[in-house]
C-alpha cells in the first residue's frame, strides 16, 4: 500500500490583476478583475514506504505547491490525497507528528537564538521524550559534524550550516515521511555535498521516505532512484533517472581524437559539432545514427581513441523542461 497516495489533485488560486496607470489603479479600487491560476492540475502519484523520489520541474510547474498540498499548508481544489492514511489538510496532530518539511529559503529556527534553544522548543511541541530527544539529536549533530555549533547564535551560522541545523529540527521527532523542497539552494560545492552524504546514509539508516524537489541535478543523480517530472501542474513522467535520458535524448556524444594529418574538411557531415579542441573533437549524432556513422569514420579516417556517451543530465532536464513548459 502506497505510503503516499495523490489522485487528480488540482490547485487554483484567484489573482489579482493590476493594470498601468493612476485612473486605471483607481478603478481597481472598486473594481478588481482577477485572474484563476492553476498550480495543480490534476496530478496522479503513488509513493511506496521507504521511496526516495525526486520531484523535478521547471519554475511554476506546482511542485512547492504539491508539498504544501502533502504537509497540510494549504487546502486543495480537487483531487484526494492521503500520506500515511491521513487527509493532510485535516491537520490532525497524529498527522503532524509523523512528517516534516524543510523549504530551503524558509527558516523554522530562531534567529537570534542558538539552535539548541529551538531544538528544546520542538521537543515540546512534538512531545519527544528525553531519552530519546538526547539520544536523536547527538547522533544527527555526529551525522552533520556541527556539534560545536548548538549554542553559538543561528544568525552567526554561515548558510550551510544553517541549512543543517534546519534538518536537524526537521528530523528530532524521527518523522516517518520528509518532504525536502531545495535543500541545497544557494549552498557551495562542499555543503551540497555534505548535505547528499547525509540525507543518503540517513534514508538508509532510517528507510525514510524522502519526496525531494531540487534544480541541481547532482542531488537527484546523488539520492535518487526514480524521478516524477511536473511541468504545467501534471506529472509529464514517472520512472527512473536512467530513464530519462532513454526516452527524452535523442543523441549520443562522440568524442574523437584524430591522428596526425587526419582530418576531415566538414566536421558537420559526422554530426553536429559541439566541441573542438583539435585533434580532439566532440560531436552530437543521433542514436540511431551512431554505429554507422563510427563505422565510416574508423574506415575513413585514423582515430587513435573514441568514446561514446550520454549527453549530461543537466542538458536532458533542461531540454526536456523547455518542450513540456
Amino acid at each position: 500500500m502506497p505510503i503516499i497516495d495523490v489522485k487528480d489533485l488540482t490547485k487554483s488560486y484567484r489573482v489579482h490583476r493590476k493594470r498601468e496607470g493612476l485612473a486605471a489603479s483607481f478603478r481597481g479600487l472598486f473594481r478588481r478583475q482577477t485572474t484563476e491560476v492553476q498550480a495543480v492540475k490534476g496530478i496522479n502519484l503513488q509513493v511506496e514506504p521507504g521511496e526516495f523520489v525526486a520531484f523535478l520541474g521547471p519554475n511554476g510547474a506546482g511542485k512547492t505547491t504539491t508539498l504544501k498540498l502533502l504537509s497540510g499548508v494549504i487546502n486543495p481544489s480537487g483531487g484526494t490525497a492521503t500520506v500515511m492514511g491521513y487527509v493532510p489538510w485535516e491537520r490532525r496532530d497524529e498527522y503532524r507528528r509523523r512528517f516534516a518539511l524543510v523549504m530551503g529559503q524558509k527558516n523554522q529556527l530562531w534567529w537570534d537564538l542558538p539552535a539548541q534553544e529551538s531544538y528544546r522548543l520542538h521537543q515540546q511541541i512534538y512531545g519527544v521524550p528525553e531519552d530519546r530527544f538526547r539520544a536523536t539529536l547527538g547522533e544527527l549533530t555526529e551525522l552533520l559534524e556541527v556539534t560545536k555549533l548548538l549554542g553559538q547564535p543561528v544568525r552567526e551560522l554561515s548558510l550551510g550550516e544553517r541549512m543543517k541545523m534546519e534538518l536537524i529540527a526537521a528530523l528530532l521527532h524521527s518523522p516517518e515521511v520528509l518532504f525536502l523542497d531545495e535543500p541545497t539552494i544557494g549552498l557551495d560545492v562542499i555543503a551540497q555535498h555534505a548535505i547528499q552524504r547525509f540525507l543518503k546514509d540517513y534514508q538508509q539508516r532510517r528507510q525514510t521516505t524522502i519526496l525531494l524537489t531540487s534544480h541541481y541535478m547532482k542531488d537527484v543523480a546523488a539520492l535518487c532512484q526514480r524521478v516524477v517530472i511536473v511541468a504545467g501542474g501534471r506529472v509529464e513522467y514517472d520512472g527512473s533517472l536512467a530513464g530519462i535520458i532513454d526516452k527524452f535524448s535523442g543523441k549520443k556524444i562522440v568524442t574523437l581524437q584524430f591522428a596526425d594529418g587526419s582530418r576531415p574538411e566538414d566536421l558537420s557531415r559526422l554530426g553536429t559539432p559541439i566541441e573542438s579542441q583539435w585533434p580532439r573533437v566532440k560531436i552530437g549524432i543521433p542514436r540511431n545514427e551512431v554505429p554507422r556513422i563510427l563505422a565510416e569514420t574508423l574506415r575513413d579516417y585514423a582515430i587513435e581513441d573514441v568514446s561514446v556517451e550520454d549527453p549530461p543530465l543537466e542538458e536532458v532536464i533542461a531540454d526536456l523542461f523547455h518542450q513540456v513548459s
